[in-house]
């Protein structure tokens, strides 16, 4: 059973690879009522993901979403305020106990915390309290007192005292003006006030200001430099400010519309740029791996992270590739599916004297880190084999193979792996009865192949799947649920990531087992092999991480 978010963002993936589809096939695809689809629309156009148009619905760009909608108008640099919010969820653990403010960007904030899970949420925002009960099944309470002239948020004396029984772990704070002798300011005394008392009760200060903002001075102080923990801004931000901010040693996230920067306090005054182009922010695994990445840097303290997305394209690796040279790295982490581009990318890099760890998919020149694809494989084909013989007798219609062909020879290997290992408990399987499918290392692109496969199939019809990775695995999954076919299906996927555990643990599911390869702990050895590089030190050309299979019996022995 699909949560309301993984819905909604399994919607915009098919918007952007299909804008012409429309309601009943979303609602086909996905398994909903059309009743559903339409409710979903409604909330992502409301969240400006999507603009509705009749029979369906299609994606915003961001020109659109900057200058377009009335909500955009009232909301001032509402695209900036949502890179600066897309940002500040990732400092979110699930059952955090946060403060949000009445302000526009805690509002920007608000669709993004859907992420998480049994969060406490304390504001002093009316808007922002009845926007998170509508679009959240968060914990919240409000701190009370007068309404202020805004009308938006409760100022004055209320139950202000709750603050200081509770212990709030991270506080996001924003204002109307930010210099570096003021600090944080906001508008009125008593705002002002109620925000020192929460700064007072908080482990960590998050600052949220989007860059129209620095330089500007409100009426009343909020919290020095010194207080905050961390400040997220846009790309607007001077290069003057960010010394000051280095200087006073401030932890900065700048947000760009194709880039995140990170710059981190250091100890030393030898600090290093590298730079990360992530396979894709959508894909549950790559976003693992860019957490992990995230906070290694953050324990480093003397490297600034360049945080780029190749969004599944060779084509937009190649831009990447030259945006991240023009920022002059010292090393890139490239994470991208296409290997087809992968020479170019190569040279690019070398004739900028740049070196490149290759995460995944090899390439030419760089040193390779992660995954053993044909062990890892191998690891899944075994356990299915294993199962088919044990609840099937031996016997099976079809071998479904899930590929990703875009990836080249390495990453296919755990195809091959899986293939083979299969064979060696059940047999040898002939050509007639394997069907090889391309997953597009998307759920969406997974789901629709397979769905249109099994309606070629009679009823009853046994199917083995192996899989390139856990979105081809649950996207296999949802197919034959759309079909009512879920029993006739067998599963393995590889990864072993958020999207595959919860799969795992749902009852019943066909997935029964998954390769994993710990990409939460991918950024503790990257980080290690870049200090290598940048310092000298000679590093093997290929590291990998270690693999286990998780299944129902292991899965919390692990996560």
């Amino acid at each position: 059973m699909t949560t309301t978010f993984e819905r909604r963002q399994a919607i915009i993936r098919v918007l952007g690879e299909q804008p012409g589809i429309r309601v009943p096939e979303l609602a086909t695809l996905l398994d909903v009522s059309v009743g559903t689809i339409r409710n979903d629309l409604n909330a992502l156009q409301k969240a400006e993901k999507l603009r509705r148009v009749r029979g369906g619905a299609v994606l915003i760009t961001e020109d659109e979403w900057a200058g377009g909608s009335a909500n955009s108008a009232e909301i001032a640099n509402k695209a900036a305020k949502d890179r600066i919010a897309q940002r500040a969820v990732e400092m979110i653990a699930e059952g955090d106990a946060i403060w949000l403010d009445a302000g526009t960007t805690s509002q920007t904030l608000i669709p993004h915390l859907t992420q998480r899970r049994d969060l406490t949420i304390v504001t002093n925002g009316l808007r922002v309290a009845l926007q998170l009960a509508e679009q959240t099944e968060h914990h919240i309470l409000l701190i009370g007192g007068r309404v202020g002239k805004d009308g938006i948020s409760t100022i004055g004396t209320g139950n202000e005292q709750l603050l200081e029984t509770v212990n709030i772990r991270t506080a996001f704070i924003s204002g109307v003006g930010f210099t570096v002798a003021a600090g944080l300011t906001v508008s009125e005394y008593e705002d002002a006030q109620l925000k020192r008392r929460v700064i007072a009760s908080a482990e960590n200060v998050v600052a949220l200001i989007d860059a129209s903002k620095i330089g500007k001075r409100g009426f009343a102080p909020v919290a020095n430099l010194q207080q905050l923990s961390h400040l997220v801004t846009d790309r607007d931000i001077s290069a003057d400010m960010l010394r000051h901010l280095r200087h006073a040693r401030v932890n900065v996230t700048i947000c760009g519309k194709n880039t995140i920067r990170s710059h981190t306090i250091s100890n030393t005054d030898k600090r290093f740029a590298i730079g990360f182009a992530n396979q894709s922010e959508q894909a549950p695994f790559a976003i693992d791996v860019r957490r992990g990445l995230e906070q290694a840097v953050a324990d480093q303290r003397n490297i600034d992270l360049v945080i780029t997305d190749n969004k599944l394209s060779g084509v937009e690796a190649l831009r990447v590739a030259n945006h991240l040279i023009e920022r002059r790295v010292d090393l890139a982490i490239e994470y991208q599916i296409d290997a087809r581009s992968n020479n170019l990318i190569m040279d690019k890099f070398q004739r900028a004297n740049i070196p490149v760890i290759a995460v995944d998919i090899p390439m030419v020149g760089a040193t390779y880190f992660g995954v053993d694809n044909y062990r890892g494989g191998y690891m899944a084909g075994e356990a299915l084999g294993k199962w088919v013989a044990q609840n099937w007798g031996g016997q099976f219609d079809q071998l479904i193979i899930l590929e990703e062909r875009r990836a080249g020879d390495l990453p296919r290997s755990r195809i091959h792996g899986q293939q083979d290992a299969f064979e060696g408990v059940v047999g040898s399987v002939s050509a007639e009865k394997i069907a090889h499918l391309d997953s597009g290392n998307a759920l969406a692109v997974s789901q629709r192949a397979v769905t249109t496969f099994l309606q070629t199939l009679p009823d009853r019809q046994r199917c083995a799947v192996i899989s390139f990775n856990d979105e081809a695995a649950v996207g296999a999954i949802r197919a034959a649920q759309s079909l009512g076919r879920e029993n006739e299906l067998v599963v393995v996927g590889q990864g072993g990531d958020r999207l595959g555990r919860e799969e795992l643990r749902r009852p019943n599911s066909p997935l029964i087992g998954t390769t994993a390869y710990m990409p939460e702990r991918y950024g503790t050895k990257l980080i290690e092999i870049a200090s290598n590089i940048l310092q000298g030190i000679s590093v093997p050309p290929a590291i990998y991480m270690e693999h286990v299979f998780l299944t129902v019996e292991n899965i919390d022995r692990y996560y």
